[in-house]
């Protein structure tokens, strides 16, 4: 190779990572050979996984709290929100915008207005609405009773790959602007959704209901064991084309992570976000509210 090609190689290298401080891709880590964070910090000792059918997190199988469970309540899977062609299309308009460069070996697309979280300031301008493609999903939500009356002022696309080593940090959307609902969708391949919390004491384990609550047996007189919170991550599996809402104390208490190991192909996730009480009527900002409001709805949105 020519020093002219090894240099143009670097730089195109360079332009396609855009990790910060300590985050870090696959991209970047051969750069710098250095070992990704997440082989650095102390692992979750116990692993649950999350059943929809019941709402409980049950213990993963051979592990030492297997058949043992907890209730997880604040969460939403609705499979087969769109179908294969919809995804297809959604996509395929996407790809005409440019993605921009984010972290952890993302790219993103933002609609929505521009926000400094830290001094809770954020400017209309630039800010054009949803894009036309999801005039139909917006629809479409407020037909399941837990998105009754659900009007998003913000999407965020963003796009993984095994290739780049994608990821996203444990972390809790802001809840000064954003409202109770936490709304995603999966699109192209299924994932996981990883949940843990840093919050001191224990979580109280009753047997796993067999089939749904209503099976589980009265807790005074079932046996029960206890975990530390801080030792409990729990998965959700996401299938591909589904619908992933996060209220309660999946929202506010449970922090949401999506794990390098579990991008194993092409996914992109449009996340929607409503606004809080302080933005919505009778709240301090309403007027705001109302403004953000009606430009996101005009579904004629570009990314900013």
């Amino acid at each position: 190779m020519t020093a002219e090609a090894a240099t143009a190689e670097t730089s195109e290298v360079f332009q396609e990572c855009g990790c910060k401080g300590i985050r870090t891709c696959l991209i970047c880590e051969r750069q710098r050979q250095v070992d990704p964070p997440w082989q650095l910090s102390p692992q979750k000792t116990h692993r649950f996984l999350y059943c929809v059918d019941t709402g409980w997190a049950v213990g993963a199988e051979g592990s030492d709290f297997a058949g043992w469970a907890f209730p997880f309540p604040g969460v939403t899977l609705i499979a087969d929100f769109v179908t294969r062609e919809e995804e297809a299309e959604m996509v395929r308009l996407m790809d005409r915008d440019p993605w921009k460069l984010s972290q952890s070996g993302r790219r993103k697309q933002d609609y929505g207005p521009r926000v400094n979280f830290r001094k809770q300031k954020l400017k209309v301008a630039g800010f054009q609405g949803l894009p036309s493609f999801s005039r139909e999903v917006v629809r479409r939500m407020g037909l399941y009773p837990s998105l009754e009356g659900f009007q998003p002022v913000e999407q965020c696309n963003l796009d993984y790959s095994p290739e780049r080593g994608s990821a996203i940090d444990p972390h809790l959307d802001d809840a000064w602007l954003w409202g109770e609902r936490l709304v995603s969708l999966n699109l192209l391949s299924p994932t996981v959704m990883s949940m843990s919390r840093e919050a001191p004491g224990s979580l109280r384990l009753r047997l796993a209901p067999p089939t749904g609550p209503k099976d589980s047996v009265d807790s005074e007189v079932t046996p029960t064991r206890s975990v530390l919170c801080q030792d409990v991550e729990v998965a959700i599996p996401v299938p591909r084309c589904s619908l992933l809402v996060l209220t309660g104390a999946a929202r506010h208490q449970w922090t949401h992570a999506i794990h390098r190991r579990h991008i194993t192909a092409r996914r992109v996730c449009a996340t929607f976000r409503e606004l809080s009480a302080e933005f919505q009527p009778g709240g301090r900002q309403q007027d705001l509210g109302r403004e953000l409001l009606q430009i996101s709805c005009s579904f004629q949105g570009r990314p900013v």
